[in-house]
């Protein structure tokens, strides 16, 4: 991984002292900024910290199943400071600083009996200056865009003072930061980030519910700062560095894929047997590994699930299904199934049931929140459906919180505003190449995104990006179930050089690396997978544009390769080959265009 010199030590820095964080001269928290309240006891802003551990080496070196990096390595150090409040009390902050960013968390040790954590004091400072790229919080899905607020103040006026996770901050010219958090998910919830209008630049960290810790020794889940130049934080894996290892002894059964999808083109296809069947042969010909039928499965017309399995399965398809959670949408007018999961024995009699079909991996939608006991059922999916070698989508819910390392059977969660919204409204068509254009330095950073990229076609609500632009989606965006969304004449209408790209591409990737971009503006980025370097570049903007690719940031990449680029108009290709001069590549952009070119 790059990193410039600039950021390495200078650029965040905790005393020998005192907890302080300090970030491109920024001194985002300092002593009184750290705290937690029980319902027994709390530490505030006049507990002092009475002794602090020396420095400690951390290194974190692991293989990840999914991910932008399949090799993983970073290094830090690590102190644990003793927080005491007036009563004696002690709560531990253990921190962990990293060339690329900071992370921290606390402890408690021997609970009283009946003590629940309340909430934390945690407090970050950012200057009234920094550009922001943040999401209004608006419920359980994390389904909005992440527009550039000036404080709490959205570009349309609006007036915002929750805020979900991941928050990007540019805190002075090439600075940035990004806060997210990862945790595990025993006796944890969620948390998400709160200032007010008289003080739009502190932003405090608020608990989705209170804890009740099972054990008497209990830690929350792990701040993460992740801090440097736009490429430092784009190809970050800090989030799942400090996440706990894999629980898994063996990983080989899980295998990510791309995948073809009803639901996008046919909201209600999963009730006609025939159409589902016509996913399948889509997946045969276009070789992606699954096909995945989505709600209202069992109330199918012309044949039964089993049916379609064992279509599938006939065909070398593997199948995945959808599951309604039944904890948010539910009762009369939800999406069914409904109640098969949430009694233990039932969920293990349902995924015991549909992996003897043939079944390979679980859907499962309409998340009530990211509280201690939704946050349990989450995780009891995820063991559930490891038991019976069954891969899981977490969608209608909460974002990456480093559980990919942790269970590596989650392969890919929902938590965006993605191309399904062309189904619902109409405002993801003007705002959706900027939109599109954000998402690699905002929520992708984090984790799996399950976006539904690579619309050529139109659903009830039109798109305007290019067909370069739409290609570059499912290569820019990272998820380890990637979901094909058209329909199957869409794709068997393109160019067969296009379809055959699309044939190899990959859902996980060896290395990845930013080449250029800013929020909302433009991206490009490359993947690497095996030896060859996929790069994939967007036009956020309403105006053309000329990208640059300087290839010397791949030092090992063929300089030659196919270009897939904008043609004359929105819905044409130009394909080429193309050879780099003087090191880099230049691509024309459309209007909200882009391209993907593969190296070989």
């Amino acid at each position: 991984m790059r990193h410039s010199l600039l950021f390495i030590l200078p650029f965040v820095a905790m005393t020998a002292n005192a907890q302080v964080i300090s970030i491109a001269g920024n001194d985002i928290m300092k002593h009184g900024d750290f705290g937690l309240t029980t319902n027994m006891r709390s530490w505030d802003s006049q507990s002092r910290t009475s002794k602090a551990t020396e420095p400690k080496k951390i290194v974190e070196d692991y293989i990840m199943v999914t991910g932008k990096r399949s090799h993983c390595h970073n290094e830090g150090m690590e102190r644990v400071y003793a927080i005491t409040n007036a009563q004696k009390d002690t709560l531990f902050v253990r921190m962990r600083q990293f060339h690329d960013g900071f992370a921290f968390r606390y402890e408690l040790k021997n609970l009283k009996e009946g003590e629940v954590i309340k909430d934390e004091g945690t407090r970050f400072h950012v200057p009234a200056s920094a550009n922001r790229w943040m999401q209004k919080h608006t419920g359980p899905g994390y389904e909005n865009f992440y527009p550039l607020c000036k404080g709490g103040i959205s570009p349309e006026g609006e007036r915002i003072t929750e805020w979900s996770y991941p928050a990007l901050f540019e805190l002075g010219k090439g600075q940035f930061m990004l806060i997210s958090d990862s945790y595990s998910p025993e006796n944890n919830c969620g948390t998400m980030l709160r200032n007010t209008a008289e003080d739009r630049n502190t932003y405090s960290v608020n608990q989705f519910s209170e804890i009740k810790p099972s054990e008497s020794d209990w830690h929350s889940g792990w701040h993460v700062l992740i801090a440097g130049t736009l490429a430092d934080v784009v190809e970050s894996t800090l989030i799942t560095d400090v996440a706990d290892p894999c629980k898994y002894d063996d990983t080989s059964w899980i295998q990510p894929g791309v995948s073809s999808w009803i639901y996008w083109a046919y909201n209600h296809g999963s009730q006609e047997c025939n159409i589902l069947k016509e996913y399948v042969d889509l997946a045969v010909d276009m070789k992606w590994p699954y096909t995945l039928v989505d709600a209202e499965w069992d109330i199918m017309r012309g044949g039964t699930i089993e049916d379609v399995v064992k279509y599938s399965v006939s065909k070398g398809i593997k199948p995945m299904i959808w599951y309604n959670s039944t904890t948010n949408w539910t009762g009369p007018g939800a999406p069914s199934p409904q109640g098969k999961l949430n009694d233990p024995k039932d969920r293990d009699n349902e995924f015991a049931k549909i992996a003897s079909w043939g079944v390979k991996g679980v859907k499962i939608d309409f998340f009530r929140d990211d509280t201690q006991e939704t946050t349990d059922y989450y995780l009891a999916l995820a063991k559930a459906a490891a038991k019976h070698h069954l891969t899981v989508n977490f969608h209608g819910g909460t974002i990456p919180h480093g559980w990919q390392r942790t269970y590596p059977n989650v392969v890919t969660c929902e938590g965006v505003y993605g191309a399904e919204w062309y189904n619902n409204m109409p405002v993801l068509t003007k705002r959706a190449a900027a939109h599109n254009a954000t998402l690699p330095f905002t929520r992708n950073v984090i984790g799996p995104m399950d976006y539904t990229p690579g619309t050529f076609t139109d659903s009830q609500h039109p798109h305007i990006t290019s067909h370069g632009h739409e290609l570059a989606l499912p290569f820019l965006f990272e998820s380890g179930s990637q979901h094909m969304p058209d329909r199957p004449s869409a794709y068997r209408e393109l160019p067969e050089q296009v379809r055959e790209l699309l044939s190899s591409l990959p859902s996980t990737w060896d290395d990845t690396r930013l080449l250029g971009g800013y929020p909302g503006d433009y991206v490009c980025m490359a993947r690497l997978k095996g030896k060859t370097w996929y790069i994939a570049g967007i036009n956020g903007t309403d105006s053309p544009r000329t990208i640059t690719i300087d290839l010397n940031l791949l030092p090992d990449a063929s300089t030659s390769g196919i270009l897939f680029a904008d043609g004359k108009s929105q819905k044409e290709f130009s394909i080429s080959k193309v050879k780099a001069q003087g090191g880099k590549i230049t691509v024309p952009c459309l209007e909200r265009g882009g391209f993907v070119i593969k190296l070989k």
